[in-house]
């Protein structure tokens, strides 16, 4: 039996994560352990890891480094399990955030997390409600097994105030319109990590889940 660790620090929907993983196993008939944990052993010794989170990325930010996960998901990329990172899961990848006034993510990709309020600002973009909150078409930048059976252009459930922006476009797996093109998807490697909530999203979340668990971190 596979196991799954669904990275536990205290901050987002962990358990809604873990049941539509559950779910998606059952769908595939292929029996995963899903757990929920910050133990150190546990997700190292896990056939695939899942980063998720929602909130302030000063206080994600915070349990990250006081429980020792930043170093715990270096590991896991490292050895080359599959990595999923899911909403602030994703953002934490990039160097750092503009959110509460500067928060220093990761660093696992080279760019940086921004603010939509600032960016319609100087952009002057006006009557688009922040947070960007409900479903949008996802539209796929690059082949890659976490699409299989999903169509582009899909459409995907959405909460999110800030956006990520790598430095390296060849990072991009997918983009979304909102006042304009943003990234919402990132892939390298064994990393796979998405803006959206593939547990709020349906069939197609739960389709991207079941691909999570068939893939093997390799392109």
């Amino acid at each position: 039996m596979s196991t799954v660790a669904v990275i536990d620090y205290g901050m987002g929907n962990l358990h809604s994560v873990a049941k539509a993983l559950e779910h998606a196993s059952e769908s595939l008939q292929t029996n995963s352990r899903v757990i929920v944990t910050h133990d150190h052993d546990t997700i190292l010794n896990a056939d695939h890891v899942v980063l998720p989170g929602v909130g302030a990325m000063r206080d994600c930010m915070g349990e990250i480094k006081r429980l020792g996960v930043d170093s715990i998901v270096r590991e896991v990329i490292a050895a080359g399990t599959p990595f999923l990172g899911v909403c602030i899961g994703m953002q934490a990848l990039l160097q750092n955030s503009d959110e509460n006034n500067g928060t220093e993510c990761l660093g696992i990709f080279n760019g940086h997390v921004h603010s939509f309020a600032e960016s319609f600002k100087q952009q002057s973009i006006s009557g688009l409600k922040i947070p960007h909150m409900g479903w949008n078409q996802v539209k796929q930048s690059i082949k890659h097994p976490m699409w299989h059976k999903i169509p582009d252009n899909e459409r995907f459930y959405f909460v999110h105030s800030y956006y990520t922006q790598p430095d390296d476009n060849e990072f991009i797996a997918a983009t979304c319109e909102y006042g304009f093109e943003f990234c919402v998807s990132l892939a390298k490697d064994n990393i796979f990590a998405t803006q959206f909530h593939p547990e709020k999203s349906q069939h197609a979340g739960l389709q991207l889940y079941a691909n999570f668990l068939n893939w093997d971190g390799k392109l």
